[in-house]
């Protein structure tokens, strides 16, 4: 690493440590020519690799727009969709890999997004999976609506459980 007073080409490092949740390593490093210290910060970068081929910088902020739009005229408040967006995030990041295909980003969105409104989902997935007809939107909410009886029944099976443990 350069020193950034005299350029010196070298620099050692006195201290690293992790930041933002271990997103970032920031090191201080000591220039020997000069003797002067100064702070570097290193953070991994993701790339998204889009369908044509491309690559580009994952971003936050995409996912945060592409997600409001599909919640547009929902109870949902910006703080949620927010916290969606860094799940997201770390889910994607958690997975270890430099460039990640942006069909998976679709896919760690769809999840938290049907946790958080169901309409806002079927707004998205008919968008990311390209539903050509009324058909797939009705395989989707059967679908949705599994799920919702798949839970109603396992709410009742643990109340009744509770109840006759007492």
């Amino acid at each position: 690493m350069r020193c950034p007073y005299c350029r010196h080409a070298d620099s050692r490092v006195v201290d690293s440590r992790e930041a933002d949740d271990g997103q970032l390593i920031r090191r201080r490093r000591s220039c020997p020519e000069c003797g002067k210290r100064f702070t570097t910060v290193e953070e991994a970068v993701l790339a998204v690799v889009k369908r044509s081929g491309v690559t580009e910088p994952f971003s936050r902020t995409k996912i945060i727009g592409g997600v409001r739009k599909a919640c547009q005229g929902r109870p949902v408040d910006e703080d949620s969709i927010a916290l969606l967006a860094q799940r997201v995030e770390e889910t994607i990041r958690a997975k270890g890999a430099a460039e990640i295909p942006s069909h998976e980003v679709g896919l760690a969105i769809l999840g938290p997004l049907r946790d958080l409104d169901e309409v806002a989902y079927l707004r998205f997935a008919s968008v990311y999976r390209s539903f050509d007809s009324l058909a797939d939107f009705e395989q989707e909410i059967e679908m949705l609506r599994a799920a919702a009886r798949a839970r109603a029944g396992a709410g009742a099976e643990a109340a009744s459980a509770a109840g006759s443990a007492q």
